[in-house]
């Protein structure tokens, strides 16, 4: 398929080409990708519990009871009581009636919006919103109206020029590329004023921000504002999968609607009884966030006096613009080199003239892991003529 060749090629002349690095030891903050150990700087694994022995020993033990497949979609054979479980437990860590889960965030993003949304709607989109959830918008068929991102302003003004209709804001809670944080606020209380639907998708968020590690909502105060939260279980949980939390009509209009819930094998048991135990460790060890969020400030700002181009964040995530996809590639390769791992983001992720290095710490990242990693970055950068 001559169109196919022609395609790739266009990808590799433009430095868009991507490989994967296949990793053979498990998820931490050292790990192994063939048989080179490497610091890995990249992982959205924030709280470091993807090898935790107490979530091996709760799958293991899923498994000596339940066995290894769920069997079926949650509406015919594939749900057990470890589903129900888990789904009052996320129900109760984030404080609403109910919750329903799915097979990952972004079935959660497209199984809600297409739900929720026809041609009668309109939704009001951030500009740097997920994939997932722009493809939830586009397979719901209202109508799109993009505001620019986090501007207020611009939100207010594109509600007042669409009224009459059915309405509602979606929105990331956490921006997965840029680190920063949705004016959560500020959104609810223009959606207060308007009459519009609130949908957050919080994958960045849960586990990491709040004083008990619950999110966005948590972050802002604003327990019972928003209409409906969106999460995934495969991030600071460590597990796999994503989640409504909602009212119980919504959880129960999701079941009979939610096209991505009904016809999706449910997860294994033992994927469950991890989500299950990482929710207990999230509630009852604090002390992983707040050295997680201290560092990464640290961090940041010893990266600006290098003379990088940081963007603000106030999450786990750091985001090193570099501009160029060739130079960004160049700079994860070289740090490669130095046994440090960070991955060269770059279009479509990205919009052009803005690829960068995704830096994300874990929770047990040592300052002198730290130290070595910003060493590392000093000197590729000089060698390569960044800073």
């Amino acid at each position: 398929m001559r169109f196919i060749d022609e395609c790739l090629k266009d990808i590799k002349d433009r430095g868009l080409y991507r490989e994967f690095k296949f990793l053979s030891g498990p998820q931490s903050k050292y790990t192994l990708i063939g048989n080179k150990r490497v610091l890995l700087m990249t992982s959205n694994n924030y709280l470091d519990l993807c090898n935790d022995v107490r979530l091996k020993d709760a799958a293991e033990a899923a498994i000596r009871t339940y066995g290894v497949g769920a069997g079926g979609s949650r509406l015919t054979t594939g749900s057990y009581e470890l589903h129900d479980q888990l789904e009052k437990k996320i129900a109760d860590f984030k404080n609403t009636e109910a919750a329903i889960l799915f097979n990952t965030g972004y079935m959660a993003n497209i199984g809600v919006v297409t739900a929720i949304a026809d041609k009668e709607w309109i939704l009001f989109s951030d500009a740097l919103n997920h994939a997932s959830i722009i493809d939830g918008c586009r397979l719901s068929g209202a109508k799109i109206v993009v505001y620019k991102h986090c501007d207020m302003e611009d939100l207010r003004k594109k509600i007042k020029a669409y009224e009459g209709k059915k309405r509602c804001i979606v929105t990331d809670g956490v921006f997965s590329m840029d680190g920063d944080i949705a004016p959560l606020d500020k959104i609810v209380e223009l959606a207060k004023a308007n009459n519009l639907l609130t949908v957050v998708d919080d994958a960045h968020g849960t586990g990491v921000l709040g004083n008990r590690g619950t999110g966005c909502v948590e972050y802002f105060n604003l327990k019972g504002q928003v209409d409906i939260q969106i999460g995934t279980l495969s991030k600071a949980l460590a597990s796999e999968g994503g989640f409504v939390a909602g009212s119980k009509s919504l959880v129960t209009y999701l079941r009979h609607k939610a096209r991505s819930f009904i016809y999706s094998t449910a997860l294994s048991p033992a994927t469950i009884a991890v989500s299950l135990c990482s929710l207990d460790i999230v509630k009852s060890e604090k002390d992983r966030r707040d050295r997680l969020l201290e560092n990464t400030k640290w961090f940041q700002e010893e990266l600006k006096k290098l003379g990088f181009h940081v963007l603000e964040s106030n999450t786990a995530i750091i985001p090193l613009i570099i501009g160029s996809a060739e130079k960004a590639t160049k700079l994860s390769e070289k740090l490669f080199e130095k046994d440090i791992f960070i991955s060269a983001i770059r279009p479509p992720t990205v919009p052009d003239h803005t690829s960068r290095l995704r830096i994300t710490l874990m929770a047990t990242h040592s300052r002198e892991e730290l130290k070595y990693v910003l060493n590392g970055l000093k000197e590729a950068g000089m060698e390569l003529g960044m800073i």
